[in-house]
């Protein structure tokens, strides 16, 4: 298998079609929901959650079978019903499409793959196996999100902040460079956390 290029695709605006609407799909469906993609999902049957979300508008939902024409304008779909037969036909019309497709649990029939991920705010830290071990990327997981605790959301929108200033300063480039280098420090870390727990003190007081 050739390597997986990672990376991180924005989805605002763009159209993703779910086919499926049990436990598994209602899983994938839930991922996606803060994206700020129109989300579109078609099922013999939804369970109760996708039905909350097709009430609320948070997604459109046709509870059918699935049809090729539901492919149209769509930018990826993810296959998750429970019959082998209906993914295998959905990667298929999705290939001759060229819609990125990804069938639930089987590697061989995905364009790209969900990955195990750690999200502390505005950081994300995706692992992935290309599908291999998707129980091992889950043991990562754990072990990465005891090594980068809550505390990294406030640190990387402070550092966030701290880059437009100085990117918007009169520093030559290179002194901006180095200053960038410094804040990402773990001195610099520690001295933020330092200043969140002063904070969440003044306001226990």
């Amino acid at each position: 298998m050739e390597r997986l290029f990672p990376m991180f695709v924005k989805l605002a605006g763009r159209r993703v079609l779910v086919v499926g609407a049990g436990a598994v799909g209602e899983a994938k469906i839930s991922s996606l929901l803060d994206t700020g993609a129109h989300i579109r999902v078609v099922a013999l049957q939804a369970n109760s959650a996708v039905r909350a979300w097709a009430a609320c508008g948070a997604i459109s939902l046709e509870e059918r079978a699935f049809a090729p024409a539901d492919l149209d304008g769509i930018f990826l779909v993810v296959a998750a019903t429970s019959s082998r037969e209906t993914n295998g036909f959905i990667f298929t019309e999705a290939q001759r499409r060229q819609n990125l497709c990804n069938v639930v649990d089987v590697p061989e029939l995905c364009d790209f793959f969900y990955p195990a991920v750690v999200r502390r705010g505005d950081l994300q830290i995706a692992i992935s196996t290309s599908g291999q071990s998707p129980l091992l990327a889950q043991q990562i997981r754990k072990r990465l999100e005891q090594q980068f605790g809550p505390e990294y959301a406030g640190w990387v929108a402070e550092l966030g902040k701290l880059r437009r200033e100085v990117l918007g300063s009169d520093l030559t480039a290179e002194r901006k460079y180095e200053l960038l280098r410094s804040l990402t420090g773990q001195g610099e870390f520690n001295f933020s956390l330092r200043g969140q727990r002063r904070g969440e003190s003044d306001e226990e007081q």
